[in-house]
């Protein structure tokens, strides 16, 4: 009955899906290109193309960078596949023409509704299906087993908090997660909480997310930039969300009265929100200066990088208003705050920082990254901050003792480096399901 009720829900919003798409392209424009992938329609393989298809779904931009070793490693593994990459938002997809370019195919994921999922996979007709992270959809997991495609959830991972939303509806959760060919959980508790939803044929085969690698010239972008900042302490505020920026801010403001020539470099996870975020810092009475108008020269120029004009020592923020950046970010600064975490959203990445050996500090609510940042803090990469006061207060504690900075970014070094590996088991196991199905035809 769920299943039905669910089924009717998707007809009945289609429209209002629409008109959605429509109204958040007042911010981000891209929500209103590609419509009508939305609904099935849109590219497709040619009748002859007889290639094996690896289709890959990344709802976003987090998803989408950690798929990149995944796709990576299937196309060396398998150089006569072809990827598919689909996303959900016009972030994510702009992310992969970033990271991919025209090395994939791409598309918008239909609408969870069974005719435009159909129409979707009878377009592509996929050897394997590979969703990553939290992307359940029963009608796409439906169709999939409809269609004899093997659809397998990678990098798996189920929070304390989503478990208990999900297992409220007992049976359908059960035939839902039971219906995934294979499921790749990222730590031991996301496989037993994903179990206990129903799902089967679970291994427990790391983050891929630890096996993320900068290209050398974002990290020789972030030392370009820290040269023409020069001898200031520097940290940066990465992917914060809605309602954070004024906490950061007032942090700031408070770490200001004991280090005056502190830089914040603040970089807002979403691009339709720089505007926003820009008010908001000349609200607090702060110089800022944005990264695209003060290097927005700087880029690759043979083996080297173009140097950046010196940033004033009056400006006490820089806005970090690009995409694709976060990695130089990290390389121009001391220390790291990673957003989404002193509200309760759930937190964000911090193995990125982690990897660039920067020493990071991270708000209460990391239900979405348990393991990882219970890691991170037990092996001294990361410290946990409750409020901007205690966000402050660890700041001034950090620039003013070297000693302890230098250690916790060995140890985030160390940690990163530690956790590698995810993406050879995953690729090892995803090629065995593709060979499987090259043996059926």
């Amino acid at each position: 009955m769920l299943r039905l009720v669910y089924r009717a829900l998707w007809w009945l919003v289609a429209p209002l899906a629409v008109l959605r798409l429509l109204i958040r392209s007042r911010r981000e424009r891209g929500y209103r290109e590609h419509i009508g992938e939305r609904f099935g329609f849109g590219p497709a393989r040619r009748a002859d193309d007889l290639a094996p298809l690896i289709w890959v779904h990344a709802v976003s931009v987090g998803e989408t960078r950690a798929a990149q070793p995944l796709i990576e490693a299937l196309q060396q593994a398998h150089p006569d596949a072809r990827i598919l990459l689909t996303h959900m938002t016009p972030s994510g997809r702009a992310t992969g023409v970033q990271l991919y370019g025209e090395r994939v195919s791409r598309s918008y994921l239909p609408y969870d509704s069974p005719s435009l999922v159909r129409r979707f996979l009878r377009a592509w007709r996929p050897s394997l299906g590979i969703v990553m992270e939290t992307e359940v959809w029963p009608t796409l997991i439906d169709e999939c087993k409809r269609a004899d495609i093997p659809l397998v959830l990678t990098n798996a991972r189920m929070s304390a908090r989503s478990f208990k939303r999900a297992a409220k509806f007992g049976n359908a959760t059960r035939e839902v997660f039971g219906g995934f060919t294979r499921v790749l959980a990222q730590t031991q508790s996301d496989a037993d909480r994903l179990s206990a939803l129903g799902a089967r044929n679970i291994a427990v085969l790391g983050n891929l997310k630890f096996d993320m690698t900068a290209p050398p010239e974002l990290y020789a972008r972030g030392h370009a930039w820290r040269a023409a900042i020069g001898e200031r302490p520097v940290w940066v505020a990465a992917s914060t969300r809605e309602g954070e920026e004024a906490l950061v801010l007032q942090a700031f403001t408070t770490l200001r009265t004991r280090v005056p020539d502190a830089l914040l470099i603040l970089v807002p996870r979403h691009p339709q929100r720089f505007d926003e975020v820009a008010v908001l810092i000349d609200s607090a009475a702060l110089s800022y200066v944005r990264r695209s108008a003060w290097a927005g020269r700087v880029a690759a120029a043979g083996s080297g990088i173009d140097a950046a004009p010196v940033l004033p020592s009056d400006v006490n923020v820089l806005l970090g208003d690009s995409m694709g950046e976060m990695s130089a970010y990290y390389a121009a600064s001391d220390l790291a705050f990673i957003g989404g975490s002193l509200l309760p959203l759930g937190g964000q990445n911090l193995i990125e920082a982690c990897a660039a050996g920067v020493p990071v500090l991270i708000g209460p609510h990391t239900f979405n990254f348990t393991q990882a940042t219970n890691d991170a803090i037990a092996e001294g990469a990361a410290l946990r901050v409750s409020d901007p006061a205690a966000l402050a207060r660890d700041l001034r504690e950090l620039f003013t003792d070297k000693p302890r900075r230098l250690a916790m970014s060995a140890a985030a070094s160390a940690f990163a480096a530690k956790h590698r590996g995810a993406t050879a088991r995953t690729v090892a196991m995803l090629g065995a399901l593709l060979l499987d199905k090259e043996h059926e035809v």
